[in-house]
């Protein structure tokens, strides 16, 4: 299950206990980071950020150098300890934790990624996946079979038994994902993992990045300087300024609502076109029934959800098809499965708005917007994708 993150009034101060204490007080009365660093000498990191990261959201930091957010994302599994306010991963405090549930948090729950790779140059790139597992005491053959899954997710196959010293950047990266995705982490920490590659390797990095997302369950939080790349990647966005929060939303909230000249400065070059994909706009499906339903409760949530037609899905959200109030007229039957229609204008969550358009221009109703296990995620019309490219 995919972890929940609570961050509570969190500020984060380096320097002597001292200038650290006389911080918390100048923060209280209000004082800017640059401010308290002249009175005091401590450098506030962090100053009192709140928010709320849901379970399987893919939450991006975005700030310049200096803004505070590496010093935050390594908060989250305690490599900096807060110096006030408090961290809560499923409702429980990471402060709280004894020695050894820290312990075991790090080695099974959060796994983090790294600007540099960090990889051991003397042990293959199955040895370098295989470590966190050898940590845990998991048995060779166990590991080494979990090794093999992971290299495959990340497109390493057949690369196992080659040093890291004989791989591009872009392929020691994935190894560096693989590594922390081997335990099966429910929180992916990325701290400017992409940041030393070339655009295209980059950019071949941030699809391979959404395809796992949509694969797997789990909370993912991003760390990056570049707007293009929050937006490209992001389900929100928390915009950082001199240790301060000044800006959370979607993609299409910065756009359609700037906090201040800060944000509209720091989002001018941003190209929506091609950043902006179906994910970040799509809305939530309340038109939805499971194809187990009876036709009588098809027609009851349509008239609850004013809807002319329904989603239906299977388990897991597996998406079927739809139907419409002219196909359920006068049915009574206790299955739905007789009159789903098959939908061919399908959109997934990680298409670019303008090819979405295209799918969309014959369609009568909402397109379903899936990811690629094929669940139902949301859903978008036409005037929605229009709006969100020309504001």
């Amino acid at each position: 299950m995919a972890k929940h993150v609570s961050v509570e009034n969190l500020s984060i101060i380096f320097g002597r206990p001292k200038a650290q204490k006389e911080a918390l007080k100048l923060i209280e009365e209000g004082l800017s980071a640059s401010e308290i660093r002249k009175i005091t000498g401590a450098t506030v990191a962090n100053k009192k950020v709140s928010f709320e990261i849901e379970p399987d959201e893919l939450f991006v930091i975005v700030g310049l150098s200096g803004s505070g957010k590496s010093t935050f994302i390594r908060a989250l599994n305690l490599l900096n300890t807060p110096t006030s306010g408090d961290i809560k991963i499923n409702g429980k405090s990471l402060l709280e934790l004894s020695k050894k549930e820290l312990r075991e948090y790090r080695r099974k729950d959060v796994s983090m990624v790294f600007q540099h790779f960090g990889l051991l140059s003397h042990r293959s790139v199955l040895e370098n996946i295989e470590y966190p597992l050898e940590v845990q005491g998991i048995p060779k053959d166990e590991r080494r079979k979990k090794a093999l899954q992971v290299i495959e997710q990340v497109g390493l196959k057949g690369w196992g038994e080659s040093l890291p010293s004989e791989l591009s950047g872009g392929m020691q990266q994935r190894v560096g994902l693989a590594r922390a995705l081997v335990n099966d982490p429910e929180l992916l920490l990325m701290d400017e993992p992409y940041s030393a590659l070339d655009p295209l390797i980059r950019r071949e990095m941030q699809n391979e990045l959404l395809t796992l997302d949509d694969s797997f369950e789990r909370t993912i939080v991003f760390i990056t300087h570049d707007m293009n790349e929050a937006f490209r990647i992001g389900d929100r966005i928390a915009l950082l300024k001199d240790a301060e929060v000044v800006q959370i939303g979607t993609p299409l909230e910065f756009f359609k609502n700037p906090a201040n000249d800060y944000v509209i400065d720091f989002i001018a070059d941003v190209d929506k076109s091609r950043v902006l994909k179906a994910r970040n706009v799509m809305h939530r499906v309340k038109n939805m029934i499971h194809v187990k339903a009876s036709a009588k409760e098809a027609r009851d949530l349509m008239r609850a959800t004013e809807s002319e037609f329904l989603f239906v899905v299977g388990d897991q959200k597996k998406y079927l098809g739809y139907i419409d109030k002219e196909a359920l007229k006068g049915k009574s039957a206790q299955s739905l499965e007789t009159y789903i229609q098959p939908d061919e204008n399908i959109i997934t969550r990680n298409m670019y708005l303008s090819e979405a358009l295209k799918v969309m221009s014959d369609s009568i109703y909402d397109v379903a917007v899936l990811d690629q296990m094929g669940q139902l995620r949301g859903a978008l019309t036409s005037d929605e994708i229009i709006t969100a490219l020309s504001e």
